[in-house]
């Protein structure tokens, strides 16, 4: 290993914390960059650490990535970095799982409780200075299919489960047993757990098997009145389709905290449409999150110099970090 490695850091406005970055400027030579000098900054780099999680630049400079070893994604995510000269590559890729588990679980919890107890329309009512008793509706005992079935997906399970809802999963392979889903579905008998399901959460990591993975077929299989909510990759779900479903009833709502495309434009209907909550990508955004995202690379750093495993080795041909 180079006594002084190369560091490119790739960000945008917001460049990553100095104070959590010493770990790793102490013992490397770091290269900041926006996208537009990233080639320049990846020439003779040993170590790419993509801050700029939401940046698809890296294909565009891949080829002067001649010294590279690994790349850091300060994200769960990597389907930005999965293009095939990256993936044929020896490159080792790492993500930064297991940071959003928790606050996704907590967001998407905080969803449902926003549907069943209707608080957008408490809200508004308030507003209006309106005093209209109604009823709500409970969550023990509902149902709720989990897609996907990785770390957050796990978190979602657990904390829906110790507030009383039925919780399932659908994952690559059927089983019984599992810890936190109990009894997951394969994707091929999808359709049958969503006639089941009053609530679907989409958890899934963005692959060519999950890409457009929610058409107007599948939908056509969701129980009629179910919600949807959304924290994997907008890609997962074909918008249209999703609209069409929304506007026909067959979802009685839907929590979109990703969506296809991203931004949502201004004009795009899923604004407006009754029970869709749009959120910008932010559901497992704590306060600290940046600051706890350049931890987990300078910990993965300190390893990597050390020769030791790294954490969180992406499997580049799915596309994630396989469970353990």
């Amino acid at each position: 290993m180079n006594a002084n490695p190369v560091v490119a850091v790739l960000h945008a406005e917001a460049l990553p914390s100095a104070v959590r970055m010493a770990p790793v400027a102490e013992h490397a030579t770091l290269r900041y960059t926006k996208r537009e000098g990233l080639a320049g900054a990846l020439d003779g780099a040993d170590v790419l650490f993509v801050y700029d999680f939401q940046s698809d630049a890296l294909p565009d400079a891949w080829y002067a990535a001649n010294a590279l070893s690994w790349v850091h994604a300060a994200s769960a995510g990597v389907d930005p970095l999965m293009f095939p000269e990256l993936v044929d590559s020896d490159v080792t890729v790492t993500n930064s799982r297991g940071i959003f588990d928790v606050p996704i679980a907590e967001y998407v919890l905080a969803q449902i409780l926003s549907f069943t107890k209707d608080i957008p329309e408490s809200l508004r009512l308030q507003r209006d200075h309106t005093w209209r008793h109604r009823d709500s509706e409970r969550i023990a005992g509902r149902s709720v299919l989990v897609v996907g079935t990785g770390p957050i997906g796990r978190a979602i399970a657990r904390l829906l489960t110790a507030v009383g809802m039925n919780v399932s999963g659908s994952g690559r392979r059927s089983r019984t047993g599992d810890p936190d889903f109990g009894t997951v579905t394969a994707t091929e008998d999808l359709p049958s757990a969503l006639a089941a399901a009053d609530f679907v959460v989409l958890a899934a990591p963005l692959t060519d098997s999950t890409h457009g993975l929610f058409d107007a077929e599948l939908f056509g299989s969701v129980k009629r009145g179910a919600r949807l909510v959304n924290v994997g990759r907008g890609e997962l779900v074909r918008t249209d389709d999703l609209v069409d479903a929304l506007r026909s009833g067959v979802l009685a709502g839907a929590a979109l905290d990703v969506v296809d495309p991203e931004p949502l434009p201004r004009d795009h209907p899923l604004w407006d449409l009754p029970g869709v909550v749009v959120t910008p990508h932010n559901a497992g955004d704590f306060v600290g999150w940046q600051d706890t995202l350049v931890d987990a690379f300078a910990d993965n750093f300190r390893r990597w110099r050390a020769g030791l495993p790294l954490e969180n080795v992406v499997d580049k041909r799915l596309g994630y970090v396989p469970s353990s």
